[in-house]
């Protein structure tokens, strides 16, 4: 038996990386058009069998799962590079909106896919990173002057998330156009942190 050697290994991890990979991308695309989408219809638009997707994700939920993990890392890394802490409270509140605005407008299947199994916990992890930054540029505002709510600031960052979600299902269900949707969520939150 011949063994392995470690340039062969790291091509392979290579080939097995950019698979996964290439899957995560096919089930962003199909999952936008067809939310119910089987995972013989993501291999098929992978370009790979159901049995590869199935080797690097075990069910349908995990690749979903994925998918949620891998949009939430992105918007996190945009607003990290959004460095907010450098702008006025409002700008910066209003930016990381917009920010996470686009990353919807890129991923149309956050309006019409559930993160699979109700996993609370998961989902919180997921939703942590920008969770910290609307926590830190309320915190901000409410120290400068800017906002002046007397409501705590962990209630207004669960308000504010809660009112990003509507806006999206204003958008899913055709009551609002996107841009409607989007400076309606903007206005509401600066009332809701009683910015002037």
């Amino acid at each position: 038996m011949s063994e392995i050697t470690p340039s062969r290994r790291r091509r392979r991890r290579a080939d097995a990386d950019r698979s996964a990979g290439e899957i995560l991308r096919a089930t962003k695309d199909v999952l936008a058009v067809q939310p119910h989408a089987s995972v013989e219809d993501i291999a098929v638009a992978a370009g790979v069998s159901r049995q590869t997707v199935y080797a690097h994700f075990k069910t349908r939920e995990a690749l979903i799962s994925a998918v949620f993990d891998e949009i939430a890392a992105e918007a996190a890394a945009g607003i990290d590079a959004a460095r907010l802490d450098r702008a006025p409270a409002a700008d910066a509140l209003l930016h990381l909106l917009d920010i996470s605005w686009r990353t919807l407008q890129r991923y149309p299947l956050l309006l019409t896919v559930s993160p699979p199994g109700g996993d609370s916990t998961a989902d919180g992890k997921r939703h942590e990173p920008v969770f910290d930054h609307l926590e830190a540029v309320l915190s901000r505002g409410r120290q400068s002057g800017e906002f002046a709510s007397g409501l705590p600031v962990p209630w207004l960052v669960t308000a504010i998330v809660t009112l990003g979600h509507a806006a999206g299902d204003e958008v899913r269900t055709g009551r609002m156009t996107p841009q409607q949707a989007r400076d309606t969520l903007a206005r509401s939150a600066l009332l809701l942190c009683g910015a002037d």
